[in-house]
C-alpha cells in the first residue's frame, strides 16, 4: 500500500500560486481539485512527470480516504485496486483538477468570487 504520492512540477507549482492567492492550503485545494475532475466523465491521464508537492495519503484523505476510494471508484465505473487507486488514480484527478481550479480563479478573478462560482456549481 502506498502512502505518498508525487504531484508533476506544473500541479506544484499551480498549488503554491493558488495557496498564496487564496490562504487556501494546499491539501483543501487538492481536494476541491479532485471534485472538480471528478465531474468530467472522462478518465484523466496518468501523471508521468512527479518533480512536484510530495503529499502524505492520511494528510490528504484522513479518516475519510474510504469515501475518497468509493468516489474514484465510481467515476472509474469498475473495482480499482487499492495500488492503483491511491497514488496514481488520486494523483490523475488532481492533476486534471487543478488545472481545472486555476482557471476558475483566473476567471473568477479573486478569491471571494472563486467561492461563489464553486458554491454556485454545487447546486
Amino acid at each position: 500500500m502506498n502512502f505518498r504520492l508525487k504531484t508533476s512540477k506544473d500541479t506544484g507549482e499551480r498549488l503554491n500560486s493558488l495557496q498564496a492567492s487564496t490562504g487556501l492550503t494546499w491539501n483543501i485545494l487538492s481536494r476541491i481539485a479532485l471534485s472538480l475532475s471528478l465531474q468530467d466523465p472522462s478518465m484523466p491521464g496518468l501523471v508521468e512527470n512527479k518533480n512536484g508537492v510530495d503529499i502524505h495519503r492520511n494528510a490528504m484523505t484522513g479518516e475519510n480516504d474510504y469515501v475518497y476510494k468509493a468516489l474514484i471508484r465510481q467515476h472509474a465505473q469498475r473495482n480499482v485496486s487499492d495500488e492503483e487507486y491511491f497514488p496514481d488514480l488520486f494523483n490523475a484527478h488532481i492533476e486534471r483538477g487543478m488545472i481545472l481550479l486555476e482557471n476558475e480563479y483566473k476567471h473568477a478573478g479573486n478569491y471571494e468570487k472563486l467561492l461563489q462560482n464553486l458554491i454556485g456549481m454545487g447546486s
